[in-house]
């Protein structure tokens, strides 16, 4: 069985998938914290690689940028291929100085000016929220890592270059943690699939501060974001 954007055979993809939107992310983390890992898709080279983590058998694959991507890898995944699970695993811009660079910011809500929700036809306004047993999982092992992190809302934005320059100043003074691209697609999925999400994103430039890493860094440097998740996926 494959889907118009994934080759792997029914079973070959685990439970709980991790997702990060680099495709070279995917790769690093298969090879640095998965035993025996398997290229099971690389349509659009966007890889996904299963193998072992503590005995367990987990997925890690890319979801591309933005909300339409991840949507369509997040419906394929848990509606043809059986899949409980995913953990977006990306990285954020903070919008006040408090989100510090490498800081992990855990996703309780996620705001945004896409109109992705359009599509179910709602009579009102959704808000798309995480899987509570995930973030609590996800939070508990945070905390035996000793990083610094934060939990609230993100905003998932559908453009990264911005015509109006006052436009982070407003989310932040709604209390939004970070901005990123894909977390409310990702949520907005999941609860129209009854399946569980969780969106948990290092910083990885502060857009008030401007403090920002590197590309190269984002690819291969945010560990603990990845262990976290990784050990939260052993839990489920």
């Amino acid at each position: 069985m494959s889907t118009p954007h994934n080759s792997a055979e029914f079973g070959e993809i685990a439970k709980v998938v991790l997702m990060p939107g680099d495709p070279l992310r995917a790769k690093f983390i298969a090879e640095t914290f998965l035993e025996n890992p398997v290229l099971v898709n690389n349509v659009r080279g966007i890889h996904g690689y299963t193998g072992e983590y503590k005995g367990k058998k987990v997925t890690v694959m890319a979801s591309g940028m933005g909300m339409p991507s991840i949507g369509i890898y997040a419906y394929e995944l848990y509606s043809f291929y059986g899949v409980e699970a995913i953990m977006r695993i990306g990285s954020a811009g903070g919008l006040t100085p408090d989100v510090k660079i490498r800081d992990i910011v855990f996703g309780m809500g996620a705001c945004t000016n896409s109109s992705f929700a359009n599509q179910y036809c709602l009579p009102g306004t959704f808000a798309p929220i995480a899987d509570f047993e995930l973030l609590s999982l996800a939070v508990e092992n945070a905390k035996e890592c000793g990083v610094n992190y934060h939990i609230g809302n993100l905003l998932s934005s559908d453009t990264f270059y911005c015509d109006d320059e006052t436009v982070n100043d407003k989310w932040a003074k709604m209390g939004v943690l970070a901005v990123e691209m894909e977390a409310a697609a990702l949520y907005m999925t999941a609860a129209r699939l009854n399946k569980k999400a969780l969106a948990l994103c290092t910083v990885s430039d502060n857009l008030v501060t401007k403090e920002e890493t590197t590309s190269k860094e984002r690819e291969t440097s945010f560990t603990q974001m990845m262990e976290i998740a990784l050990e939260t996926a052993i839990m489920i």
